[in-house]
């Protein structure tokens, strides 16, 4: 069903709270108990819902996705919650009072947006997505802040409009779209559209080159629990500046313009970067505050000889290091007794899962491998988490 009116109805409601939290392995025969007094085609569309909302509750959280109505697009596409609320924060800071949200998909920004106060003009293209944009504004009580239009957001007028916020599809028929200039809108006309006004900010994916950044927006990184959510440009903050954001806090780091780190031996703890941090280029940065440098200056991880708290790195202490030998480090963690075995790597071409699997790890206890180049080497380093605080 691509029509969403049939699930606003009063019949409609009703089924999806019939259908709220139904199990897969439940719902046929969930479905052929409704279907004996509810259309067979409505049914079919509350128990999509209800699959959705499920599968949503990761990003917009299981109280709010209860509510909200989405696509299968929508879902995969929309910005996860606490990221939205981050820059709805930097806006409200900014002193914005309105935006011109262009490409709104199912309403998530927008509905940032209004949490913040902010007044929002929502525009999305396809009747299906603005519509579900719409319900969802009045589904969470938000109605009167946003005003969802379906219209090609290259002829709307955003004049009189504190900021615009532009969120291109970065997908097509054949997946991943990685060149900026092949969204829809391309981001040219994006930047444009953000210039238009006193403030501008554009999401883009977090792999753009940073050569193409233009050179009066500032660019922010986002990772959520660990995880890079998204690159931001930003217009009418910061030019030139380089930050990177980690949620929850938020934690910014902001870049100093520092060189590359030096490449030093390495030291008792191995200091893992943060995702966005790597992405922003500020390896650097979280090196010179931890009095490190790098394993190979070809790889982001930072050594040093003090464990120094951090909110940008995970640290771990450095046990053993040994070139990579399969055999080697299959002996070294039978020895250690270590049956827990967490494997990560950069600069190596070998899959965890294939290490783990030769090593056929036994025993109560646990380890870090780390499977990387040491000075242009191919190196095992063998650790654990390293305990230590970081500044609130």
């Amino acid at each position: 069903m691509n029509d969403l009116a049939p699930l606003l109805t009063p019949e409609g409601r009703a089924l999806l709270d019939a259908v709220r939290g139904t199990a897969p392995a439940d719902e046929l025969a969930v479905a052929t108990r409704l279907r004996r007094e509810h259309p067979a085609e409505l049914v079919s569309a509350a128990l999509g819902q209800a699959r959705l909302r499920q599968r949503a509750a990761a990003k917009f959280g299981a109280g709010d996705a209860e509510r909200m109505f989405f696509t299968p697009n929508g879902v995969e596409q929309s910005t996860r919650a606490s990221v939205a609320a981050h820059r709805a924060e930097r806006m409200k800071a900014l002193g914005v009072a309105s935006v011109a949200d262009l490409c709104c998909g199912i309403g998530g920004d927008a509905i940032a947006l209004a949490r913040a106060g902010i007044r929002v003009l929502a525009v999305d293209r396809d009747p299906l997505t603005a519509a579900v944009a719409r319900a969802n504004a009045e589904a969470l009580g938000l109605a009167a802040l946003i005003e969802v239009r379906e219209a090609d957001v290259t002829e709307v007028d955003t004049g009189g409009y504190d900021a615009v916020f532009v969120d291109p599809a970065r997908r097509g028929g054949r997946g991943r779209i990685f060149d900026p200039e092949a969204y829809s809108p391309p981001l040219s006309w994006a930047v444009g559209a953000a210039l238009r006004a006193p403030h501008g900010a554009l999401k883009v994916a977090p792999g753009i080159p940073h050569e193409i950044v233009p050179a009066g927006a500032e660019a922010e990184w986002i990772s959520d629990g660990g995880d890079v959510k998204e690159a931001v440009l930003w217009f009418g903050t910061e030019p030139g500046a380089v930050r990177a954001t980690l949620l929850p806090g938020p934690r910014t780091l902001l870049g100093a313009g520092l060189p590359d780190p030096r490449v030093r031996p390495v030291g008792r703890y191995l200091y893992e970067p943060d995702g966005a941090v790597i992405r922003a280029h500020l390896v650097a940065e979280v090196a010179r505050d931890l009095d490190g440098g790098l394993v190979d200056e070809t790889i982001a991880y930072v050594t040093a000889d003090t464990l120094r708290p951090t909110p940008y790195a995970t640290a771990y202490e450095i046990t053993d290091r040994l070139p990579f030998n399969v055999k080697k480090l299959k002996a070294l963690l039978r020895e250690r007794g270590v049956g827990i075995l967490t494997v990560k790597k950069r600069g190596s071409a070998v899959e965890p899962e294939e290490l783990r699997r030769k090593v056929k790890p036994q025993g109560p206890n646990a380890a870090t491998v780390f499977l990387t180049r040491v000075a242009g080497a191919p190196t095992m380093l063998v650790g654990h988490p390293a305990l230590v605080g970081h500044p609130a």
